[in-house]
């Protein structure tokens, strides 16, 4: 193999050992077609570790109001406005969520365009939590293990919990 040849493997292995994943490899599969990863990135199991972050749902109310990570801050997607944190510190450490990545990669990007230093896309979103047996809660903030599946297509993905489509 010449050496320009095991140059691009070399940088092709260390991006894709540098682009945090879930625990399915078909899951991974799936957003390598969605994500541009051009938010930085979190996994599920380094954000559960954590009490420090401020987790951002980037969902719709329907989904929100079925089910979301406790304490979650609800931004939506389609009506986001960045106003909604603007008593949030720009150094804040923010977690941004959707069900699999891509809507909360959206607004990752652009809350780090409003000034956010330290945000993250979590990979895999509420999916992926769920799916790694982290606790939810319901709009009373009750334990629940109901999850809004956004499709039945993207519901795929959601192997635990019940899920619920509208």
């Amino acid at each position: 193999m010449s050496r320009r040849i095991q140059f691009i493997v070399a940088v092709i292995f260390a991006h894709s050992s540098l682009v945090a994943q879930t625990q399915s490899e078909a899951f991974n599969k799936k957003l390598a077609t969605l994500l541009s990863h051009a938010a930085k990135e979190i996994t599920v199991a380094e954000a559960a570790k954590s009490k420090d972050f401020l987790f951002v749902d980037a969902r719709e109310p329907k989904e929100f109001s079925v089910s979301h990570l406790k304490n979650a801050l609800f931004v939506g997607y389609n009506d986001f406005d960045s106003k909604v944190l603007e008593n949030v510190a720009k150094d804040k450490q923010i977690v941004v969520y959707c069900s699999v990545g891509y809507r909360s990669e959206k607004i990752s990007q652009k809350l780090t365009k409003a000034g956010f230093t330290n945000v993250r896309n979590l990979v895999g979103g509420i999916f992926e939590w769920v799916n790694e047996n982290n606790p939810i809660v319901d709009n009373q903030g009750n334990p629940t293990k109901n999850v809004h599946a956004y499709s039945k297509s993207w519901g795929v993905w959601l192997l635990k919990g019940n899920k619920i489509y509208d």
